[in-house]
């Protein structure tokens, strides 16, 4: 999918109050019940919250090296990342190699991403950690993915731990897990999770004020 035919995402205010959780509970009242990954990819940082559209890029083995451009088309996904995005890199939950780290990292920002996502491993993670870049993933290995795994696609549909995520899909990820929300139900969904954001913080002062979960369900149909 060429970047000029992407479709930007604004926040709006209040939403840096949603959580992985509230729109999980928005998404299942939607009756898309199969939208939170499967395993939690663990943020880098304890903390860490990356909320955007979704720019993928999936990778898969290959020994094959290419020494005048080994990275060509890495650089080319990271080029093309669009402010607010999120990368998603698919991998089939492989081992092989890392596949993000601090100078992917640094060029993600530049271009005013959001944060990263994947099902492999990621590498510089304390450099990452510094730099203050939301990055979730499975696990952590140093090895380089240069003739072990080679980028295969930009712009389609990846699947990560049982979720297909699309380019321009919704994705939320936190300490609690990642939720994904499809392109063509984003406005139901959010405005779902919005409202729900807006009744819990009337909730959470009720409780403190001494009132019971009874009576606040009652009230709100919230918990």
């Amino acid at each position: 999918m060429p970047s000029a035919e992407r479709q930007s995402f604004e926040q709006l205010p209040g939403d840096e109050r949603l959580t992985s959780a509230m729109v999980s509970d928005s998404l299942d009242a939607a009756g898309l019940r199969a939208q939170v990954l499967e395993r939690r990819l663990a943020p880098l940082a304890p903390g860490s919250r990356a909320f955007g559209r979704a720019w993928t890029v999936r990778f898969e083995p290959s020994t094959i090296d290419t020494p005048d451009d080994p990275y060509g088309a890495a650089i080319d996904y990271i080029s093309a990342i669009q402010s607010g995005e999120i990368a998603v890199i698919g991998t089939d939950l492989s081992n092989d190699s890392a596949f993000w780290g601090e100078l992917f990292s640094a060029a993600a920002i530049g271009a005013g991403a959001a944060g990263v996502i994947t099902d492999g491993n990621l590498r510089d993670t304390e450099k990452i950690v510094g730099l203050g870049f939301p990055a979730f993933s499975i696990s952590r290995r140093p090895t380089d993915y240069r003739a072990r795994m080679r980028v295969a696609e930009t712009g389609g549909v990846v699947t990560l731990c049982g979720v297909e995520i699309g380019t321009g899909d919704i994705v939320l990820a936190d300490d609690d897990g990642v939720v994904v929300i499809p392109q063509s139900r984003e406005v139901e969904v959010l405005t779902l999770a919005r409202d729900r954001a807006a009744k819990e913080s009337t909730v959470l002062t009720e409780l403190l004020a001494g009132e019971t979960l009874r009576s606040v369900w009652n009230n709100h149909g919230i918990l």
